[in-house]
């Protein structure tokens, strides 16, 4: 049953030109993007399942040990038939589509890090009120390389592959000058370019794969189409199927945030990403150390990068091999510095008059973006606290009992907000004093200087969130009202490591409406429009959930959006493990 909450009480108020030779030697870095939000926001504990009272105890907030939910499983490459229990709209036409770590070891060698795991594709397939469901590894070139050598070849974030034993002792000591191979090991989501669907990590590399199948198509490297090194596994789509995407590119100038268009059509079945344009190059504000960023957002008229003082520091990066360190070393948090906010136009590819500030905060996903008058509104899962990225390793998310308390007590905790943008500040703008006009908002934007404009934010919950440990994963009905104002989101609260609870936000009241069992884990939640709908939150939310006390007892879980009340599961009699991202794929 969904459990709803009142009111809230308060709100704040408070291009350049690579060289293909810099595309190939910079590509191991990007790498880093993805991982380092799913080191900060999802952490996972990689490890085989034991047996025993230990691998299943609960610490003394009642927090089951979640190791069993990141374990290695085998794939289901052939559709098997789940139970429906409850009742599954016949409506429901389409696959969901998951994306995520399914293998951490070959031979004796296994992943440090949850998110270095092999991609498991998983589909449910969804016809007639009944479900079935698949799942295939992408047989990546790292996949390939890892399984025919029986160990790590390639490195990936928290893992770094070791010489190989059978060279000479100066073959591993030159090999330790060998600069990073980037992964193609996707394994973070689903996007959608030109109409073909391609699984991607954050490197240069992704594979488009046939959604009936699972099979990758071919591999496709973004630094044969255009100078930028890698892609986030966030683009933003154009009702008519235009993407927006970014992606860095590190050159002897420094490093740059490239905004990437691509464009909907394609001249025959075999093409990729030919007509991809960098439609804007933003240098780091430090050349040598550029900020991480896991997505963007984007308006009708906009693109808003946050260039935020989670830092990457590329000489230790690139110096990986030789430290003998691996990518994450050079990770770290700067809270002296400002979060900066940049605006784009989508037409011209050139900057607003001003750029917008902000306290030092850290963000992975924006929830909505869009124009009201003379002002951008951007919404956004955010947080003041930053946690050590060494709390994520398997070592440590192994623990159970007080342990675990102790990581989740300190985890990063991530909070619904709305920043508000004046956009046609001049010089005959005041300063000194709030330029957001918009009724009943309590976010602020002073002009402080010619081209800097000084933000707070809104909160856009209430106090009954931090229940649920915050929200994360935000998702809306993006079809409709990506870019437009809306009403509703929904998300993951994050009480223990992982996504416990599934979340509705009606922004009209900023009033919750919470799916929440003891002991079993929901991934982002997914929202299917209905045929007929009428309303913003008339469809369903697919979500698939996991628990690690119990063998085979996934289950596909369908909720009505509107009431967040349980319609319907669909039991699959396999282990799956966490994931990451999804979408559905509809088949009308």
């Amino acid at each position: 049953m969904a459990k709803q909450h009142g009111a809230p009480r308060r709100v704040s108020t408070r291009v350049p030109f690579v060289s293909r030779k810099g595309l190939q030697s910079a590509a191991g870095l990007l790498r880093v993007f993805h991982v380092c939000s799913r080191l900060l926001m999802m952490a996972g504990a990689v490890s085989s399942l034991g047996s025993g009272e230990e691998q299943h105890s609960r610490s003394a907030l009642g927090l089951p040990c979640i190791a069993p939910l990141v374990r290695s499983v085998e794939e289901t490459p052939e559709p098997i038939e789940t139970t429906v229990r409850g009742n599954i709209p016949a409506w429901i036409n389409g696959s969901l589509l998951r994306n995520g770590p399914g293998k951490f070891e070959f031979g004796k060698e296994s992943f440090s890090h949850w998110f270095d795991g092999m991609a498991l594709l998983h589909q449910f397939k969804m016809e007639g009120g009944q479900v079935s469901y698949k799942s295939h590894f992408l047989r990546s070139d790292s996949y390939k390389s890892n399984s025919e050598n029986n160990r790590i070849m390639v490195s990936e974030f928290g893992t770094l592959a070791m010489p190989d034993p059978c060279k000479n002792f100066f073959q591993r000591f030159l090999s330790s000058f060998e600069v990073l191979k980037p992964t193609d090991n996707g394994n973070i989501n689903f996007a959608k370019y030109k109409g073909d669907y391609y699984v991607t990590t954050e490197t240069n590399l992704m594979h488009r794969v046939d959604p009936e199948t699972l099979e990758s198509m071919g591999k496709v490297d973004w630094s044969k189409f255009i100078a930028a090194n890698a892609a986030t596994a966030h683009p933003h789509y154009d009702p008519d199927g235009t993407t927006y995407n970014m992606g860095n590119s590190y050159t002897f100038k420094g490093a740059f945030y490239n905004i990437i268009r691509v464009p909907a059509g394609k001249a025959g079945p075999s093409e990729t990403l030919e007509g991809a344009k960098v439609l804007c190059s933003i240098p780091s504000l430090d050349r040598a150390k550029p900020s991480y960023y896991h997505s963007f957002a984007m308006s009708q008229n906009y693109v808003v990068f946050i260039e935020q003082p989670m830092k990457m520091d590329l000489l230790k990066i690139f110096m990986s091999r030789l430290r003998r360190k691996p990518i994450k070393d050079g990770i770290y948090w700067d809270p002296s510095l400002e979060t900066v906010f940049h605006v784009i136009s989508k037409h011209t590819g050139k900057p607003v008059s001003v750029k917008y500030y902000t306290k030092a905060m850290l963000n992975f996903h924006q929830i909505n973006a869009f124009e009201q008058d003379d002002f951008l509104l951007l919404d956004l899962c955010g947080s003041d606290d930053v946690v050590p990225i060494d709390t994520y390793l398997i070592q440590n998310l192994q623990k159970s009992g007080e342990a675990l308390d102790q990581l989740c007590k300190s985890s990063y905790k991530a909070f619904p907000r709305r920043f508000v943008f004046p956009l046609n500040v001049d010089a005959n703008t005041p300063s000194g004093q709030n330029l957001n006009t918009i009724p009943s908002s309590l976010a602020t934007a002073v002009r402080v200087a010619e081209d800097k404009v000084y933000c707070t934010h809104e909160e856009l919950h209430s106090e009954d969130l931090h229940e649920y440990g915050g929200l994360e994963f935000p998702r809306i009905n993006y079809d409709k009202f990506n870019t437009r104002p809306y009403r509703y989101f929904y998300g993951c609260g994050f009480k223990h490591l992982m996504a416990d609870s599934l979340l509705k936000m009606d922004l009209q009241g900023k009033r919750l409406k919470a799916w929440h069992h003891p002991g079993l884990f929901p991934s982002e939640p997914v929202f299917v429009p209905s045929p007929d709908a009428t309303e913003e939150d008339d469809g369903v939310i697919l979500s698939v959930v996991v628990t690690p006390t119990q063998e085979k007892s996934t289950f596909l879980l369908v909720l009505d959006a509107k009431t967040f009340e349980e319609l319907g599961r669909a039991e699959v009699p396999v282990n799956i493990p966490f994931g990451s991202h999804g979408v559905f794929n509809s088949n009308k």
